[in-house]
C-alpha cells in the first residue's frame, strides 16, 4: 500500500484556509445585522435645538419661537473705519542710504523698528541721518517705505 499523497503539514494548512474562511463569513454577517444601512430616514435625522446644539429630538412645536431680523446678524469679522490718512504718515530717520545699489532702511521714531527703503519709493533724494516722513506697504519680505520725502 502506498502512502497518502497529503502530508499532515498540507492538512493543516487546509484547516487553517477552512476556518479563516468560516470567520470570515461570520464577521460578514455580524457586519450585516449591525449596519445602519437601510434605516429610516426618522432614524438618520438631527435636529438643532435653540442654542445651536444638536439633537436627535424634534424640536417642541408649542413653544414661541424667536424672531430675528436680518439685519442684526453678524458674519465675519465687525468691519473696520477706514484709516485716517495723517495716521498712515510715519516719521523716522534715515539709518542707511547706498545710492549706488538704490537701497536703504529707515528707523521709524515711533515703533523703532528698521523698515526697507528702495529709490523708486523716493519722492525726494535721500542721505543717512535725515529726517523723513514716509508710508509702509506691505511687500514680499515686509514692510517698505513708500513715498519717502525730507521732513
Amino acid at each position: 500500500m502506498g502512502r497518502s499523497q497529503e502530508t499532515f503539514s498540507k492538512k493543516e494548512k487546509e484547516k487553517n484556509k477552512q476556518r479563516k474562511k468560516q470567520d470570515k463569513e461570520h464577521k460578514k454577517e455580524e457586519r450585516k445585522a449591525n449596519s445602519n444601512k437601510g434605516k429610516g430616514i426618522d432614524e438618520m435625522m438631527a435636529y438643532v435645538d435653540e442654542f445651536g446644539n444638536i439633537s436627535d429630538t424634534p424640536p417642541d412645536p408649542t413653544k414661541k419661537k424667536k424672531v430675528v431680523k436680518q439685519e442684526d446678524i453678524a458674519i465675519g469679522v465687525a468691519r473696520q473705519a477706514p484709516a485716517d490718512p495723517a495716521d498712515l504718515i510715519r516719521k523716522g530717520t534715515v539709518t542707511m542710504f547706498n545710492s549706488s545699489k538704490g537701497y536703504g532702511f529707515i528707523k521709524d521714531h515711533e515703533t523703532q523698528e528698521s523698515i526697507f527703503v528702495h529709490q523708486n519709493g523716493l519722492t525726494t533724494a535721500i542721505k543717512e541721518n535725515d529726517k523723513v516722513t514716509f508710508e509702509t506697504e506691505k511687500g514680499q519680505k515686509g514692510l517698505v517705505a513708500v513715498k519717502v520725502k525730507l521732513a
